[in-house]
């Protein structure tokens, strides 16, 4: 089975969700899906059917690049680990890839609130992912 015919289901609902720019490529038997959500939620779902496909996201086959667009509801979050600095991950859940850190008392993005344990993020560097909930506080 070709990689992308694997995740067909995952780019015909990327399309279908809205994605804007969306761009599909396969490269050295990685499938690339690269593109903007109109809300975190779209970009969760497109996680949640990633995980259908590929349990566990454990075949290391597929890098879902999704990022959000900013919109009204995005509010701030205050980083309240002990002193060391909040992983920021690919996706929800701490088997994903780091792709940024935030420093302890450092303000950043709160995107979308998309469960009670992960929460999407956007550093002031642009890096966007998952970061552990227990260690945000929303600002006012």
């Amino acid at each position: 089975m070709a990689i992308s015919e694997k995740y067909k289901a995952l780019t015909d609902a990327a399309t279908a969700a809205g994605i804007n720019d969306l761009q599909v490529r396969e490269q050295e038997g990685i499938l690339y899906v690269d593109g903007t959500a109109p809300s975190g939620d779209v970009k969760d779902a497109l996680w949640a059917k990633y995980n259908e496909i590929d349990p566990n996201f454990a075949s290391g086959d597929l890098v879902l690049n999704i990022k959000t667009s900013i919109n009204a509801s995005v509010t701030k979050a205050k980083v309240t680990t002990e002193s060391s600095n909040l992983n920021i991950r690919k996706g929800p859940g701490t088997d994903q890839p780091i792709v940024g850190k935030a420093a302890h008392g450092e303000i950043i993005t709160l995107v979308s609130r998309s469960n009670d344990q992960w929460w999407q993020v956007r550093t002031e560097d642009g890096e966007e992912g998952y970061a552990y909930a227990q260690y945000l506080t929303p600002e006012s």
